[in-house]
């Protein structure tokens, strides 16, 4: 399957290439070095997104110079530039150049301007039937860890014999490429959603209600399984109704493509009735997880030593490491090769950015494809939802329950550069395709694993999921603002942070692999996202914004995958469409004279001040965010921004 934008999608199947030849590039003393060790950058601003751009250098073993100098007229977020060797030399050298709008040719000021216009609040907001802000500087750490990771992958192509490059990215798109899929629904241009596809209202079985759920002894707590007859096995052994069970399945299926989960109030009275214990040992015997909503001040457990749980394997290459930038490559990752064996949001994302970094990236499906390509709204043959984290990469089909089908696996592995899967814990080695075998036959490879709890919590774990990873981080007590109810942002927001924070993990361990020559091992998780969101957390300034409502059309009920996405603020019988009832704070610190509330994703797409934000996919009318930096060559600075 190819389901790059130049090609005719599903055009067929590309078979495994040879890797490309390898040159060596420098190494560093050792391999148990962090990629920027010895390197030196110099920042401008006191942004949230610079503040978080800083501690990721710093982590990655770069000495970070705080200059306290207001940022560039340029760089209004803040500017970062690498100011020594190995990867600064003759005037000219890596830098990252950070604004709130970006190409969005709509002044903003702030996190809440940008949550604003860019459909954050929105998207946020739709379990309440109204735009509301989250409570965590979401799009700046976003923004933050990407600008990062566009320097790290500058520092790489340096590292491959390339020239200095020069990145510019912004919050506006850090903002847009969280809410990429969503997007992409709402402008698919095939209204039929299909059974299930969007969460409609519930029959009536009393009123409506949304997760998360609350037991007799006032415990709250979040439900998750992946599998519709242990939904049905968990509630009828709770004692719930069939029809409330029928009933509730598609809008909690969905919940996690629609940001709602209207359920039966008749679920929620059935647990109300019974004690955390019980529901947590009816959960245990059915194959469900269920998860308490800690408060914001639960212990967050340590950190891990390195953010990507970075470490060297398989010892020194024999001579190969990463093959030489072509002249003139202005993308980071041309040449190398990703094969991807991801399902759902965070892993495909995490590869989506590696192939906007210029790698080729291959996925490993099952026979068939992965049954996410069919889920509607469908853009063309495909998903919409799937093309805005896929479009662009190859597949390749492989049994893995089978010897034949790992065996594809493993010599389509051969191939690569980087290994990338969000399989559960220990699913790797017993498909004979974890870190140790493969680092037997393929020394040099980068193997990433995206999961979601990683170490901190013990086996056995709960299905690492957003909701849940959201209540037992304490983000889930956050995401609603001081005195709003401590339940789980239905917009997956550590989905995306922690797809965001599995692409960095595998550029750092690239750029260690270009130094030493050995391969290395990276390992993230969404507890990782959920710590960042966490850190970002403060009160907002009561006072209301006093910009307008963008994109409002009352009345518009069509859905189209965008479930309330066409200005109807629907829920809770708010039914009047003018996206008001909640309309989003300004954080304090903002300099925001209120930017106007985006209720319509597909009028934002359209909008010709979010055009160059946004590329239109093959299927006619489909929208698509678009790589989040622009990476040019760096022209030589003056003396002083260079020392």
């Amino acid at each position: 399957m190819d389901l790059r934008t130049d090609r005719t999608p599903g055009a067929g199947r590309r078979p495994a290439q040879p890797a490309a030849p390898r040159a060596a590039a420098g190494r560093a003393p050792s391999g148990a070095a962090p990629p920027l060790a010895g390197q030196r950058a110099r920042t401008r601003g006191g942004s949230p997104a610079l503040r978080i751009a800083v501690q990721r250098l710093r982590a990655l073993g770069c000495a970070v110079e705080e200059s306290g100098d207001p940022p560039p007229r340029e760089a209004p977020t803040g500017w970062i530039g690498l100011t020594g060797p190995p990867f600064a030399s003759h005037g000219a050298a890596p830098e990252c150049r950070i604004s709130w709008s970006g190409p969005v040719a709509v002044p903003l000021h702030g996190e809440s301007d940008v949550q604003a216009a860019c459909g954050i609040a929105h998207v946020h907001g739709r379990a309440v039937g109204a735009p509301r802000t989250l409570g965590v500087d979401f799009a700046s750490v976003c923004a933050g860890v990407l600008a990062a990771q566009s320097v790290t992958a500058a520092a790489l192509a340096r590292a491959r014999g390339g020239a200095a490059l020069s990145v510019t990215t912004s919050v506006a798109q850090a903002a847009l490429l969280s809410l990429t899929q969503y997007v992409a629904a709402a402008t698919a241009p095939t209204t039929d959603a299909g059974p299930g596809a969007v969460a409609r209202p519930a029959p009536r079985h009393g009123a409506r209600s949304t997760p998360p759920f609350r037991s007799a002894d006032g415990v709250l707590f979040e439900l998750e399984t992946l599998d519709a007859d242990a939904w049905w096995r968990l509630w009828t052994r709770l004692g719930a109704s069939s029809g409330a069970v029928a009933a509730g399945w598609p809008a909690f299926q969905q919940r996690f493509a629609t940001a709602t989960c209207a359920l039966p109030a008749a679920l929620g009275d059935t647990v109300a009735a019974l004690d955390f214990a019980h529901v947590l040992d009816a959960a245990r015997e059915t194959g469900v997880s269920a998860v308490a909503v800690r408060g914001a001040d639960a212990p967050d457990g340590p950190a891990p030593d390195s953010p990507w749980r970075l470490r060297a394997h398989g010892g020194p290459s024999t001579g190969e490491t990463l093959p030489p930038l072509a002249p003139g490559e202005r993308a980071p990752l041309a040449g190398l090769r990703v094969v991807e064996a991801t399902t759902r949001v965070q892993g495909p994302l995490a590869g989506h950015l590696l192939g906007l970094l210029g790698a080729e990236v291959v996925r490993v499906e099952p026979p068939g494809g992965d049954p996410m390509r069919g889920v509607p709204p469908m853009a063309g043959p495909y998903s919409a939802r799937f093309l805005a984290l896929n479009r662009g990469k190859d597949a390749v089909e492989a049994d893995l329950k089978t010897d034949r089908g790992r065996r594809t696996a493993r010599e389509l592995i051969a191939s690569a550069h980087v290994f990338l899967h969000n399989w559960p814990p220990g699913r790797a080695d017993r498909l004979g395709l974890g870190p140790d075998v493969l680092a037997a036959d393929h020394p040099s490879l980068v193997h990433v694993h995206t999961g979601g709890w990683a170490d901190a919590l013990p086996a056995p774990q709960p299905l690492g999921t957003d909701f849940l990873v959201q209540a037992h981080s304490g983000v889930a007590a956050l995401v609603n603002g001081p005195g709003g109810p401590a339940a789980p942002s239905l917009m997956t927001i550590t989905d995306v942070l922690g797809g965001i924070i599995g692409a960095e993990g595998a550029v750092a361990a690239l750029l260690a692999l270009a130094r030493t020559g050995t391969g290395v091992r990276s390992e993230t998780a969404l507890v990782d996202a959920a710590r960042l969101l966490r850190a970002s957390a403060h009160p907002r300034d009561p006072a209301p914004p006093t910009g307008g409502v963008r994109g409002s059309r009352t009345g518009d009920t069509t859905g189209n995958g965008d479930a309330f996405g066409k200005g109807h603020a629907a829920g809770n019988g708010d039914t009047t469409g003018n996206g008001d009832a909640a309309a989003p704070r300004r954080r304090a610190g903002d300099r925001s004279a209120g930017a106007s509330v985006t209720v319509d994703l597909a009028a934002m797409a359209a909008d010709p001040a979010f055009a160059p934000a946004f590329e239109t996919g093959a299927a006619a009318g489909t929208a698509f965010s678009r790589a989040p930096w622009t990476f040019e060559p760096a022209a030589g600075r003056p003396a002083k921004e260079a020392s």
